[in-house]
């Protein structure tokens, strides 16, 4: 593999990093992380470590989001006004909080595993 393609393949990966630390703040940065690592891992030719950097990213903004749309049912019962004197609402509330926090734990170990793993040409899995 050229010089040229492995720094392209790592630049691809490294935003795919950056994207996916944004995504803790919002899903729609979680996009951009995966057509970044998706773009790696349909490449021919990439290093074998970069192609797991990449389905790494991939399967982790995967889980993310769906752990995100789980933790969105939940609030839904605090749209309705009316619904807020009930004990459970402020139950299903809690849950959601601690699921927010679950998700977003994930996320941020995923992150860190991956860049660590990412700064030492190693295989992340």
């Amino acid at each position: 593999m050229a010089k040229d393609s492995i720094t392209k393949s790592r630049r691809s990966i490294a935003i795919s990093y950056v994207f996916m630390f944004l995504t803790l703040f919002t899903i729609v940065f979680g996009l951009f992380a995966y057509l970044f690592a998706r773009k790696i891992s349909l490449a021919q030719g990439v290093e074998v470590w970069l192609q797991t950097h990449s389905f790494w990213v991939m399967r982790n903004i995967v889980i993310y989001i769906l752990l995100s749309l789980f933790t969105s049912v939940w609030f839904i019962p605090l749209y309705f006004y009316y619904w807020d004197t009930y004990m459970w609402v402020t139950a299903c509330t809690v849950i959601g909080v601690v699921f927010a926090i679950i998700a977003f734990l994930f996320l941020l170990n995923a992150w860190l595993k991956g860049m660590s793993k990412f700064f030492k040409n190693k295989a992340v899995f």
